[in-house]
């Protein structure tokens, strides 16, 4: 007598390698960003850094860079905790949210984010 054990999976190419698209792993650069927006948010809003110009320079970035990874910081606290936990869509990257503003409104936010899957 012979089984047989579906298994679902899913198989897509992300660069080279194939990865399983069904596991779901915390982003460590996405979480990186998010800390750093949270840091750099309040800094300036405890006056130690006067503005997003000098947060940059004493960043050594770029400020385009510093304002997109500030605007992580206006997530909703709902998709900040997916992030942290993993339970982010498969297609929600860094790279992803750093091209693709989200709304500072957070219902427009998940709509945006649902529109990725």
């Amino acid at each position: 007598m012979s089984q047989t054990v579906w298994v679902p999976l899913q198989w897509a190419r992300v660069g080279r390698p194939l990865v399983d698209t069904k596991q779901r792993q915390p982003s460590p650069a996405l979480i990186r960003a998010l800390g750093l927006a949270l840091y750099w948010q309040q800094q300036l809003d405890q006056g130690g850094i006067p503005s997003v110009e000098a947060l940059a320079q004493c960043e050594g970035k770029d400020i385009s860079t510093v304002s997109r990874i500030l605007h992580l910081g206006l997530m909703a606290p709902t998709l900040v905790e997916a992030c942290l936990a993993g339970q982010q869509p498969r297609t929600l990257n860094l790279k992803r949210l750093q091209r693709q503003r989200l709304p500072n409104d957070w219902t427009a936010q998940q709509q945006v984010i649902d529109s990725f899957l």
